[in-house]
């Protein structure tokens, strides 16, 4: 349900229950969708403010996201094979963002848009369904539990 492009990581849903994908595809239920992202360049609170009053780019305005600089112990994620370009002039800092539309390269968009490339980026969760929740490993899946799956029918009828 949803996507990744080829250049990211992070949760994926996958169903075949029509239910599903429309609610959390809908825009109109606002679903959210947090992500963290390492971005080239120090990240501040007030550089990512243009985010959270919703920025302009090319094709569209992006709604308003919440956003913050994660701190170092914050980040728990495993090494990228391939590993990100990096320099060693320019710093790197990591973000989350969590936002409830999900354009083609939204969050890369958003973060060039303010002055701080995305490097790398991971889906975290989507809605209450958390990547660090689920002890699975990159590659790895697992079936939602009936109740798990009741609970995401019961969010997304509100």
């Amino acid at each position: 349900i949803g996507r990744l492009d080829r250049d990211s990581e992070g949760l994926l849903l996958l169903s075949d229950e029509p239910r599903w994908t429309d609610r959390l595809l809908n825009p109109r239920q606002a679903h959210p969708r947090t992500y963290h992202a390492q971005v080239e360049g120090t990240a501040t609170e007030s550089a990512l403010e243009p985010l959270r009053r919703g920025v302009r780019l090319k094709e569209f305005r992006a709604l308003p996201c919440t956003a913050r600089v994660l701190l170092e112990k914050e980040v728990h994620h495993p090494e990228r094979l391939p590993p990100i370009r990096f320099r060693k002039s320019i710093p790197t800092s990591w973000i989350s963002l969590t936002l409830t539309e999900g354009k083609n390269r939204q969050v890369r968009r958003m973060t060039a848009a303010i002055g701080l490339p995305t490097l790398r980026l991971l889906r975290v969760a989507i809605g209450q369904f958390q990547l660090s929740e689920s002890g699975l490993a990159a590659g790895q899946w697992r079936e939602l539990t009936p109740p798990e799956q009741q609970k995401l029918l019961h969010r997304q009828a509100r």
